[in-house]
């Protein structure tokens, strides 16, 4: 039998040591990299902006959900980088223009063919002035229930007093803005009342509601509908400028149309352009100082952008509008 000195069995000893595993070998073989990949996760949560939603429980379509808005975020935070005509939009500008026409066309050939059945009454040129001045001073004021389009007119209250409203200081306006007092006074007291003076002078000398010069005018009430949807309830500062150009053709149509056939009629709606001139001037230098935020100056596309805003009809939306 071998004996061994204690030197002998010291060496014998360390080399065991040196040469067992280790304790980690015990450990399953992928424990450090699930450690890595957990820490790696952390840091990306940390820097990824969808951090703070995985710190919630979400159910699975909570999560599809949130991942596909997140997904598609960036395409929707600013849609003038790549500019699309948005083209559902201007069809259904169309069909609320057709739908607004034809309901006027209607009502104007049933109350036609209601005065001439009535007694004492041999025409629409029969209706005592004051009548037809009032069916006008209507058409002229809400002209948009004829309308299926959101047509909602900035808050007169609020404008009185300076506040913000859908078209009026709810964006970057002239410093030559008139004050918020100054639109109803127009509306209600210059404008309106001027439409419908001419008009009744129009329907006393052709003796009918449903007439050429008329319904030009209807089409101009159409056309400023159709622009108060772009300008106040979407927020196209570009499209706006371009349908406030066509709001101020229609009137200056429908003065022409009148002239013809009582001159003093068609000056007196022609009068009404100054004020549409001065108000197309005023959302022209809106859209000036209202840019698109992709490139600092850069001005937002005279048309419909696809992104910008949603067109949608007002008679089938049960969504709460403001008053």
């Amino acid at each position: 039998m071998v004996k061994l000195s204690s030197h002998s069995l010291l060496t014998l000893a360390a080399a065991l040591l040196a040469a067992a595993p280790s304790a980690h070998a015990f450990a399953p073989p992928t424990s450090s990299k699930v450690v890595n990949n957990q820490l790696l996760q952390q840091r990306h949560l940390k820097k990824s902006p969808l951090s703070s939603f995985y710190k919630k429980e979400f159910t699975p379509k909570e999560v599809v959900t949130t991942l596909r808005s997140s997904s598609s975020s960036s395409s929707e935070i600013n849609p003038y980088i790549s500019p699309k005509l948005d083209t559902n939009a201007l069809l259904k500008y169309a069909l609320s223009g057709i739908t607004e026409l034809t309901l006027f066309a209607t009502t104007f050939h049933l109350l036609d063919v209601t005065f001439t059945q009535l007694p004492l009454l041999d025409n629409a040129s029969s209706i005592p002035f004051p009548l037809t001045f009032l069916l006008f001073y209507a058409c002229s004021l809400k002209s948009r229930v004829f309308n299926p389009l959101n047509n909602q007119r900035p808050n007169r209250t609020k404008a009185i007093d300076g506040k913000g409203s859908n078209g009026f200081q709810d964006r970057i306006m002239p410093s030559w803005t008139p004050p918020g007092i100054t639109f109803p006074i127009m509306w209600l007291l210059i404008i309106g009342p001027i439409r419908a003076y001419s008009a009744s002078l129009i329907v006393a000398s052709t003796g009918t509601l449903l007439c050429g010069p008329i319904m030009a005018f209807m089409l101009h009430l159409t056309v400023g509908d159709i622009w108060n949807t772009i300008n106040n309830t979407e927020k196209r500062y570009g499209a706006a400028v371009v349908g406030v150009l066509c709001v101020v053709i229609s009137a200056a149509n429908a003065s022409y149309q009148y002239y013809g056939v009582d001159p003093f009629a068609g000056k007196l709606l022609g009068a009404t352009l100054i004020w549409l001139c001065t108000a197309a001037a005023l959302i022209t230098d809106t859209w000036r100082l209202n840019p698109s935020s992709s490139e600092e100056g850069k001005l937002v596309p005279l048309y419909p952008v696809v992104g910008e805003a949603e067109t949608s009809f007002m008679w089938f939306n049960n969504e709460d509008k403001e008053e």
